[in-house]
């Protein structure tokens, strides 16, 4: 299986094992532990953010990542009402960004919302609704980007969106999708939720893709290849959880806003 379209398998597969090894264990155990993980790993996507923006000026980017983690990391351990304050601090890190090019100011400010909504999000579904919500979502997320991944290396074909994402095809998206709703199906089995998890588990995969269509639009707009280095053979911790924000953000939505019927585990 090697060369062509594969090269970077081997990579891909040994630290995706990694990450899926911290991410589980923090998750099974929730609490403090899923709390510093999200902190640590918001914080970091922040400071991507900054250097994909301003990358010839790394200190303020340092300083807005260590601000991110104090600020949000005073609001993890909070009852889920407490998300109307959080949405009324969390943009001064945006506005903090009034020194970064001027055409780019607006960009900075909605993508560091995003990031932070989106990580109190996650804790949020651990801590307040149950594990079973939060192993649900993520495994969308995963299935999605497993499937999308070899379905659209093995069949190739047109592309979703050649104008942002030239690699992504629309066989992989909906290999994507009905990925989705395998893992619907089967939390509707075996756990006591209703059969609107199905077209909910597709929805949410949708949306993850689209978070992972928003990051190549930024990538495309600050020309990076990648959001930095920091993981072997998937970029920054930004390019691998995309997907999850634009899923998280989604999911945070929907179960403030709406009562769906049935998606209860």
């Amino acid at each position: 299986m090697a060369g062509g379209n594969w090269d970077d398998l081997t990579v891909r597969i040994t630290s995706g094992a990694a990450m899926a090894v911290v991410g589980i264990a923090a998750i099974v155990a929730g609490g403090v532990w899923f709390q510093m993980l999200a902190v640590f790993v918001t914080a970091v996507m922040v400071w991507e953010l900054w250097m994909m923006i301003q990358p010839d000026r790394p200190t303020p980017g340092m300083l807005m990542a260590a601000f991110v983690a104090s600020v949000f990391s005073g609001f993890l351990s909070t009852e889920r009402e407490w998300l109307w304050v959080f949405m009324a601090i969390a943009p001064l890190v945006g506005a903090m960004a009034i020194r970064t090019r001027p055409r780019e100011r607006m960009t900075f400010f909605l993508f560091c919302f995003g990031i932070q909504l989106a990580g109190f999000g996650l804790v949020v579904f651990r801590a307040d609704f149950s594990l079973a919500y939060l192993l649900w979502l993520v495994s969308i997320v995963v299935a999605t980007d497993i499937f999308g991944y070899f379905a659209g290396r093995a069949f190739g074909g047109p592309k979703f969106w050649p104008a942002i994402s030239p690699k992504k095809t629309w066989s992989g998206t909906i290999a994507g999708w009905i990925a989705a709703a395998l893992i619907g199906v089967a939390f509707w089995f075996y756990t006591k939720a209703g059969a609107s998890v199905i077209w909910l588990s597709v929805l949410l995969s949708f949306s993850g893709q689209m978070g992972d269509i928003a990051e190549s639009a930024l990538k495309r707009r600050t020309g990076v290849k990648d959001s930095s280095t920091l993981i072997p053979g998937h970029g920054g911790l930004f390019d691998r959880f995309d997907a999850l924000l634009g899923a998280s953000l989604v999911l945070l939505i929907i179960a403030y806003l709406f009562d769906v019927p049935g998606v209860r585990f």
